[in-house]
């Protein structure tokens, strides 16, 4: 097993009281699926080696668990396809998947990560409560 694969088996330990309500995407293809499964999905990308992204971590989930169940998260890295892809160059970032389509995206601060207050006033720009 490899030192990322240790760190991702890490981050797959259930979260208190965020049950089913943010789903723990594997990668690309857990991805695509869970995009193409829902009409609306918030999805959190982060870095386990990200301090901001670990502090910014049980607010996600917090607000996962007491909002609507369209909630994911992914960890990604730099080298990763997906960062490319999505243009992420701060972690964490949050994207709002619509219709099958990046609708909206919240990105972090660099060297500052994101807040509560950015991710409740995100949800309801995305009408996600």
């Amino acid at each position: 097993m490899t030192i990322r694969e240790t760190l991702k088996s890490l981050f797959r330990v259930p979260d208190e009281g965020a049950g089913d309500a943010c789903l723990l995407l594997g990668g690309a293809a857990d991805l695509d699926a869970a995009v193409k499964s829902r009409e609306k999905l918030m999805v959190l990308f982060y870095a386990s080696w990200c301090p901001f992204s670990r502090a910014f971590l049980s607010t996600y989930l917090a607000h996962a668990a007491a909002g609507d169940p369209c909630y994911a998260r992914i960890i990604v890295d730099l080298g990763d396809p997906l960062v490319e892809k999505f243009g992420i160059e701060v972690f964490p970032t949050v994207l709002f998947f619509e219709a099958g389509r990046v609708a909206r995206r919240l990105d972090g601060i660099y060297h500052r990560g994101l807040s509560e207050a950015q991710l409740k006033d995100f949800a309801g720009r995305c009408a996600v409560k």
